[in-house]
């Protein structure tokens, strides 16, 4: 197998140059991409992919104009409209693009911001304190990428207009009427030249954007319709006065969790031109949720303002049990103790943001750690002070928590041990393959012996094992990892992979490239699935987030006729293959159902489910780390009303569901 890999790879890199042809390499060679050619030529480098995310990220880019508006305290009022076709209109009673002709371009200053890359107001010549936007890309890339854009700008007076195509104009900006209203309207279709895989936005997508922009943004109103289907018009209006700390009760609402105190507690301050506000509270689960944000950017991978945070929380609640004698001397609560069941929102507004990466992901601005760490630690320490019972659920709940780290690191240290006993320390049920290079292995985890045993006849020794799952499967959204070591079902999935859970997990330990989960395709099997989906995000997130964890696909169906043999992964599916065996003379077609892996006999499963050739397998991803969480929390936690709500939703989602 390993010559034939060898082999594949070797002609991946000699089909890219015959061999012996040198490719030339001068002057002819260094092309100069005049304007927005750039843009159209990589797409990716501007907006992240060309697939929906960046399609999406198109509306972003001309909304955060309209919230910089908002920010500079000049817009109170954004709609933002999805027509038919997927056309998308923005509209804002801000200031409106400067419409004069620009000192040295010569041209209208509006079509300088859809025309030219790094142009804008953003730069330091007074137009924006605070903005998201700062490299003066988002309005010329969105005009690049859009089969045509059409600009409507009122200052008070006249109403001017100018439409793109592809980014270029033939006509400049005109007036076209009169006004005493002030605002821009950018109305833009995406380029289906660019956007092959889809120009479809998913209003949900968007819907949580703007929301999210609304919330940060106190008092803005946020006017969101989507008119494709003219028989079921969407409108939503987002506007809240409480700001982030409605965010908070927004985030317990949607995942169906309990607060522990009265209150959402909100700190703000402001140092020179800087502002933070804080709003937090704590829950009834074991998980924590931090959403940090600069200049209303979602700063997914910290930084500085998020680490103050954390780090003044910690002192702040071990200050506190200090101060009223309870901690024992000695004792110290970890930053993971405080942070249990908590849902916080950091929010910062800085003249100049250094953002870290090309994403935007991560704020490195030294200076905002202090500054938010002297704001929690002085405001929060009164809050605690002037509400006792707040402060007291809140300790207990810290307390709690470090009772089961303790509690766990004695399960780990038990498990150690008990691993070191044995003789060997993979699970006795594993059915291993001899292979090693986990680019190559992979594992099935199996529920049932007798599913089990088939796949153990079925499979290919070489490189695929065989975990088959037995004994009490634990529902981890309701317990901590103390419940995970030494539980019979989970911990042979633990030992198998080598990796080790929670702060103990080492991706460099995996023993498999490929961790495929095998369940029938029923109502039981989708369950097993959904909990052991659970454990992988609670407690071994980076198997989802690198990409290792798969969905087996069994079929429903067999569908035969003599020796001629169809599976079917779809009602559908079924349908179309008994129509073509049948024929027209509409012989007699068997059909079988299968109601369980274990119903297959070796070769079928291999054939269908487990045969690299012919099988279909689903790449588990997460591009959405905060709405996963918000999904295990639902359908996995106690709280049965917003499960209802949820299946109610997305029921239409549902197909071949067996009951």
């Amino acid at each position: 197998m390993q010559e034939i890999l060898n082999d594949i790879e070797f002609k991946k890199i000699t089909d890219v140059t015959s061999v012996g042809e040198e490719q030339a390499y001068d002057e002819n060679q260094i092309q100069v991409l005049e304007g927005l050619e750039a843009v159209r030529k990589r797409p990716a480098m501007y907006i992240g992919s060309s697939g929906s995310k960046g399609l999406h990220h198109l509306v972003y880019e001309i909304v955060d104009n309209a919230i910089d508006e908002a920010l500079a305290g000049y817009c109170t009022n954004i709609k933002v409209e999805i027509l038919p076709g997927n056309i998308v209109t923005v509209s804002d009673d801000g200031r409106g693009i400067p419409t004069g002709i620009h000192p040295t371009e010569g041209i209208s200053a509006a079509t300088v911001v859809y025309t030219i890359l790094h142009a804008g107001g953003k730069f330091g010549g007074g137009g924006y304190k605070v903005a998201g936007g700062l490299h003066g890309v988002g309005a010329a890339v969105v005009n690049a990428l859009s089969e045509y854009l059409e600009l409507t700008v009122k200052d008070g007076t006249n109403i001017h207009f100018q439409r793109f195509e592809k980014g270029k104009f033939n006509e400049e900006m005109k007036i076209t009427g009169t006004t005493e209203e002030t605002g821009t309207i950018v109305k833009f279709k995406a380029d289906p030249e660019i956007f092959e895989e889809t120009t479809e936005y998913d209003y949900e997508i968007l819907l949580k954007r703007l929301r999210e922009q609304a919330f940060l943004n106190a008092g803005i109103k946020i006017e969101f319709s989507d008119s494709r289907n003219e028989e079921d018009i969407i409108c939503e209006t987002l506007h809240y006065s409480g700001g982030i700390r409605q965010f908070v009760e927004h985030i317990h609402k949607t995942k169906g969790l309990e607060s522990i105190s009265n209150e959402v507690i909100y700190l703000s301050g402001a140092m020179g031109d800087s502002y933070a506000e804080i709003a937090m509270q704590y829950n009834d689960s074991y998980n924590e949720v931090i959403l940090s944000f600069a200049n209303n950017i979602n700063t997914t991978d910290g930084g500085s303002h998020e680490n103050g945070f954390k780090n003044s929380l910690t002192k702040v609640i071990n200050e506190y049990g200090k101060k009223f004698a309870l901690l024992k001397e000695g004792d110290k609560l970890l930053g993971d103790d405080v942070r249990e069941g908590l849902t916080a929102i950091v929010s910062v507004k800085l003249t100049e943001c250094e953002f870290e990466g090309q994403t935007k992901g991560r704020l490195g601005n030294p200076e905002v750690r202090p500054f938010v760490e002297q704001l929690v630690t002085e405001k929060l320490m009164c809050y605690l002070e002037e509400n006792p019972a707040e402060a007291k659920a809140i300790f207990e709940k810290s307390i709690s928590a470090a009772k089961a780290r303790e509690a766990a690191k004695k399960a780990r240290e038990t498990a150690r041990r008990k691993s070191a006993m044995e003789s060997a320390s993979l699970p006795g049920k594993l059915a291993d393959c001899s292979e090693k290079d986990i680019e190559y292995t992979e594992v099935y985890i199996v529920e049932g012996d007798s599913a089990g045993g088939s796949a153990k006849q079925g499979r290919d020794r070489r490189y695929q094992a065989i975990l088959p799952l037995w004994g009490k499967m634990l529902n981890v959204e309701k317990a901590r990892i103390d419940k995970v070591y030494g539980n019979e079902k989970l911990m042979p999935v633990v030992t198998a992979l080598g990796t080790s859970i929670g702060d103990d997990f080492d991706l460099t330990r995996l023993r498999y490239g490929k961790v495929i989960i095998m369940a029938d395709a029923d109502v039981d099997g989708s369950h097993i699935r959904t909990l052991l989906l659970t454990f992988f995000f609670r407690f071994m997130k980076p198997l989802i987030q690198n990409g290792n964890i798969y969905i087996a696909q069994p079929p429903l169906y067999k569908v035969a006729r003599g020796k001629q043999v169809r599976y079917a992964y779809s009602d559908d599916e079924r349908d179309e293959y008994i129509k073509e065996l049948a024929g027209d003379s509409g012989v007699r077609v068997d059909i079988q159902r299968f109601k369980g892996l274990g119903e297959m006999n070796p070769d079928q499963l291999w054939d269908t489910t487990m045969n690299p050739e012919t099988r279909t397998i689903i790449k588990v991803k997460m591009e959405d780390a905060l709405k996963a969480d918000e999904i295990f929390s639902i359908l996995m936690g106690d709280k049965v009303q917003p499960r209802r709500e949820f299946i109610e939703k997305n029921a239409k989602y549902a197909q071949n569901l067996d009951i």
